[in-house]
């Protein structure tokens, strides 16, 4: 509930805004106790007074608000805006209940993805950037601080008080996906701690917001293979409870997914495949297959069975190469944190 636009803008003149003020006055109840604030329990408690102010500003100026009535609307209004537009900018307020996770799949040899203990810069650039190939690598991690520090309980010291953007949802793809500000302690606590619900941080520029962190990990090596900078690699935090899900998708950058703690089942396609894998129409999802990889529907989608793939289960400490445009299918096995590093 804003002032008038008029109201304290000396540019509009005294006629001017006493005439808006007249229509705009001719719109309210005649009294104060007549303009009804009934709002639903959904709306946070501190609404109601931040309104009931903005009434009592309206009403007892006895004419239009002036001076420092409407100043104090003005910054009313800002408030009451900025609230909307965040909360709406969260999504639907609605908790996801949680499904039964399912069993951790078993990975055939013959679908295995190769695994390689510390490759040479040479060996990685031939045998797998330059193919387009990916890979598992081991041991290129093991001496980052994060292995030996990073803990659900170390997050809550180190970030616990800092607000973070939740998915809530299974996967992005579902209808009751949503998303919600919150701060790291109550993520924890509502999502991780407590099992009743699917709540994720996910793709999210975490480093940057608490550099501290930053401290505890590396950039791998074989990036300098790259044409960017290394100022241009986008690093994201992954941080959820078992049964989150990153459909089948692609991303248009080259991709390292290094594994902290917990495990993820992830499969691979081949960008020469994307015909079999139904990618949606609308521009917003076309990146992102229509099939549900672990319960495929073979009759709205019959040449999905067409499509060859490879999968692993990427455990701590290990890093996954996704070459770009190669499509992915994420889904954490436990509580789950990795850091993803995107590079050209």
């Amino acid at each position: 509930m804003a002032a008038p636009a008029s109201a304290g803008d000396p540019a509009a003149g005294p006629a001017a805004g006493g005439a808006l003020w007249a229509e705009v006055r001719a719109l309210l109840p005649g009294t104060e106790e007549e303009l009804a604030l009934a709002l639903s329990g959904e709306v946070d408690g501190c609404v109601q007074p931040l309104l009931r102010r903005a009434r009592g500003l309206l009403y007892g100026a006895g004419g239009r608000p002036g001076g420092e009535a409407a100043a104090a609307l003005r910054r009313l209004g800002d408030v009451l805006r900025d609230y909307s537009w965040e909360k709406l900018n969260a999504g639907p307020w609605r908790e996801s209940a949680r499904t039964e996770p399912r069993p951790a799949p078993v990975v055939r040899p013959e679908d295995a993805l190769p695994r390689l203990r510390c490759p040479s810069l040479e060996h990685f650039r031939d045998n797998y950037l330059i193919p387009q190939k990916p890979v598992v690598l081991e041991g290129i991690m093991d001496h980052w601080p994060c292995m030996r520090k990073w803990s659900v309980d170390y997050f809550c010291q180190v970030a616990g008080c800092r607000t973070v953007p939740v998915e809530l949802g299974t996967r992005y793809t579902d209808e009751e996906w949503s998303q919600k500000l919150m701060t790291v302690d109550d993520f924890i606590s509502q999502y991780i701690v407590n099992e009743k619900s699917v709540g994720y941080l996910a793709q999210h520029q975490l480093f940057d917001q608490i550099p501290e962190l930053k401290e505890d990990i590396s950039i791998p090596d074989y990036c300098c293979l790259g044409e960017g900078e290394e100022e241009h690699i986008t690093i994201n935090a992954w941080f959820g409870p078992e049964g989150t899900i990153s459909p089948l998708h692609q991303d248009p950058q080259q991709n390292f997914l290094a594994q902290v703690f917990g495990r993820k089942y992830i499969r691979l396609y081949s960008p020469q495949d994307s015909e079999n894998l139904y990618p949606h129409e609308s521009q917003i999802l076309h990146n992102t297959s229509q099939v549900d990889v672990e319960d495929p529907d073979l009759v709205k989608f019959p040449n999905f069975r067409k499509a060859a793939f490879q999968s692993c289960i990427l455990m701590p400490g290990q890093v996954l190469f996704i070459p770009v445009k190669y499509w992915h299918y994420v889904r954490s096995l436990d509580v789950s944190f990795s850091v993803s590093f995107w590079w050209s």
